[in-house]
């Protein structure tokens, strides 16, 4: 009798952890589809934004053309004025919205950006000095970063600098210079300016 006690209460016990085990697999599931929620929460977020970071550079850059338009000179003086005005207050406002997009990165990533970082400054001062000059430049590197067939001969060294980047700053850097080009093609001028990831800090610029 002693002896089936005992055996029922290890039996118990036995049933009481196996129980508890469920239990703990069940929880466990249950932050597990939590967790993918949540990363599917967060790429959105991280999608959103990105269009959002997009959505500022683009407005950035059809205020600056407004701002050095041929239509902005054919009206009168005092309309002029007054449209700058408007256009300048727009640009400052926009410039306060701050969107950013975090990328990881390991050491070679990081080297590979900053180097590509680099000689696309240096592609802008030169712009700035010799337009000619700098605009053969800039296309070379562009021809890099697109799968079209380029009419210029391709920079293979910075090309192979945009593919050691990651994935998220080799879109960023095809976007630069893509806005570079645009702004090379239409305007001729004000490249600093119209740099827009290359732009001052935004309180710099007086919010409004």
């Amino acid at each position: 009798m002693a002896q089936a006690k005992i055996q029922a209460k290890m039996n118990d016990a036995m049933g009481s952890k196996f129980s508890r085990t469920l239990s703990m697999a069940d929880r466990s599931g249950q932050l597990l589809e939590s967790l993918d929620q949540l990363e599917m929460r967060v790429e959105a977020l991280r999608e959103t934004a990105s269009a959002m970071e997009q959505e500022r550079e683009l407005i950035l850059e059809t205020i600056q053309s407004i701002q050095n338009g041929q239509e902005l000179r054919n009206v009168s003086q005092g309309e002029r004025e007054e449209l700058s005005l408007t256009a300048n207050r727009l640009m400052g406002r926009a410039l306060c919205v701050e969107v950013s997009v975090g990328t990881i990165r390991n050491s070679q990533q990081e080297e590979a950006l900053r180097n590509a970082t680099s000689l696309i400054d240096e592609i802008v001062k030169k712009l700035l000095d010799d337009m000619n000059s700098g605009r053969e430049r800039l296309l070379a590197v562009y021809a890099a970063c697109v799968t079209e067939a380029s009419p210029v001969p391709i920079d293979q060294k910075f090309q192979a600098l945009v593919i050691s980047c990651a994935l998220e700053d080799q879109k960023k850097i095809k976007r630069r210079l893509e806005t570079l080009v645009r702004n090379v093609e239409n305007a001729g001028k004000n490249i600093k300016i119209m740099d827009h990831q290359k732009l001052q800090d935004p309180q710099a610029n007086g919010c409004q």
